[in-house]
């Protein structure tokens, strides 16, 4: 597979353990809404343990994934997914099995041996999150005290921990300055009530930020202010004074625990990190800028204004590899969040100041055949809105998007993008690249500059994105791409 990807050389990427130092220890997020994923024990073997990862923030508990960190060593937390909060809040008999099956099973007190050291279950993934309503915030807290019944009978309540990982949506303010914000008023009782429990479970408080959101719809703040770059025009309230987004978020979250009553409650970053396409500014200069940066601002050990010399426990970058199925409800980029394309190959370099190191690809990745499916130019593509309407529903068309890496390729190139990506992602069956006989397989590369039409990767199951995409999925993916046939 031809890649535009140089040798990333970097000073001991990821993720070191630092808080012997006072410095917060990293991790990872590994996603798993991939088409194509690599299979678990290659991710473990080839990418977590080599370039020194000892974290690791999984949304679910997927067996395979477990199973491949077991004996790693690697500290794990393991996500329940927000559907399955009602059950778990009305039945202790549900929480119970859940317990069982996916952490009594894999559980190991330091991780040696066959055991999987799970640090903390996570109750939820943004469930207060505003745009999700009532749907969840009603069985979070109830959810979260029987899965603490459930390891308590397990002997496993003084091993692991619960956490809530929490947007940044869940407080508010009516300027950019920390000492105005609070806690969403919907929230009050919820949040007390969350507040309470995590301060009696001695588990900190999980922020999951967006900050390339932030940037978009925050036009007062700069990217250099985004990116921790010193030039960027300082922000001050009152005697404290702000050179980076990160530190105004956790200020803004430090002052709405204050004035909820649990000022002194300790943060975890669940989620931060910087895309690197499907939009303007997300490209992979600037996440390595983002990196770089964030990584400098932690070694330095000073915390944020509100918490000088406490930065938070631990914190999370997201993510480890592209999730080319990852709802896009909040952008195209979602989906471009990896240190590693999704085929485990670096984008970018970061510098940790630690000596000269490489950064470990997969290798001996198992792709498809070489061959791609492009629009046949010989055909009438007057009603060809209609298929690449269809293959945007499921595959991946993100990199289209206004700044994308393949924004500017035009029509009828970008028809055979959308085309390609359905092809790929359908295991290169013949069907995959009908579309109503507007389709052609090729053995020549269609990459365009950087536009790089992918081959996908021999998995074992469905490589379908029609059977496993969600409807929301299909339905933004509809809405956000059909303008691009024409462009």
């Amino acid at each position: 597979m031809r890649s535009d990807h140089h040798p990333v050389t970097l000073l001991l990427l990821l993720l070191v353990s630092w808080n012997p130092n006072g410095v917060s220890a990293v991790g990872v997020n590994w996603g798993l809404d991939s088409s194509n994923p690599l299979p678990p024990s290659k991710v473990v073997n080839e990418l977590l343990l080599p370039n020194g990862v000892t974290r690791v923030k999984l949304p679910d508990a997927d067996p395979g994934v477990l199973q491949s960190l077991s004996g790693s060593g690697i500290g794990v937390i393991v996500g329940i997914r927000n559907d399955m909060l009602r059950n778990l809040s009305q039945s202790k008999k549900a929480a119970a099995s859940w317990v069982h099956d996916n952490v009594t099973r894999y559980f190991s007190d330091n991780g040696a041996g066959s055991g999987v050291r799970i640090d903390y279950i996570a109750v939820g993934d943004e469930p207060f999150l505003l745009s999700y309503g009532q749907q969840y915030q009603p069985y979070v807290i109830n959810a979260a005290t029987n899965i603490g019944i459930a390891l308590k009978a397990a002997k496993l309540s003084d091993r692991i921990k619960l956490i809530v990982p929490c947007s940044s949506d869940v407080y508010q303010t009516n300027s950019s300055l920390p000492s105005k914000a609070q806690f969403r008023p919907d929230l009050n009782t919820t949040m007390v009530d969350l507040l309470s429990f995590l301060s009696n479970h001695s588990s900190p408080f999980v922020i999951n930020m967006n900050l390339f959101s932030s940037f978009q719809h925050n036009k007062n703040l700069s990217l250099d202010f985004h990116l921790f770059q010193l030039t960027s025009k300082p922000l001050t309230d009152g005697h404290s004074k702000y050179d980076n987004y990160f530190d105004l978020s956790i200020d803004s979250l430090v002052s709405s625990l204050s004035k909820a009553g649990f000022s002194g409650m300790e943060i975890m970053v669940g989620k931060v990190g910087w895309p690197t396409d499907g939009a303007l500014n997300a490209t992979s200069a600037n996440a390595q800028i983002f990196m770089q940066g964030l990584f400098d601002h932690l070694k330095a050990k000073a915390g944020s204004p509100l918490r000088p010399k406490r930065p938070p426990t631990e914190i999370y970058l997201f993510t480890l590899l592209d999730e080319n199925q990852f709802i896009i409800t909040t952008g195209n980029f979602e989906r471009h969040y990896g240190i590693f394309t999704f085929d485990g190959q670096a984008k970018y370099n970061m510098d940790l100041g630690q000596g000269s190191r490489p950064l470990n690809n997969v290798h001996e990745v198992n792709y498809l055949d070489q061959k791609w499916c492009v629009v046949n130019n010989n055909k009438d593509l007057s009603n060809v809105t209609a298929s690449v309407s269809q293959a945007c529903a499921s595959a991946d068309c993100s990199p289209l998007s206004p700044g994308g890496s393949c924004a500017g390729i035009g029509w009828p190139v970008n028809v055979s993008y959308a085309f390609n990506n359905y092809f790929q992602a359908n295991g290169q069956s013949q069907e995959g690249c009908d579309f109503n006989g507007l389709g052609l397989i090729t053995t020549v590369d269609p990459s365009v500059g950087d536009c790089m039409f992918v081959i996908g990767l021999r998995t074992s199951g469905s490589n379908s994105y029609y059977q496993r995409s969600a409807v929301l999925q299909r339905v933004v993916s509809l809405f956000a791409f059909a303008f691009l046939v024409y462009v």
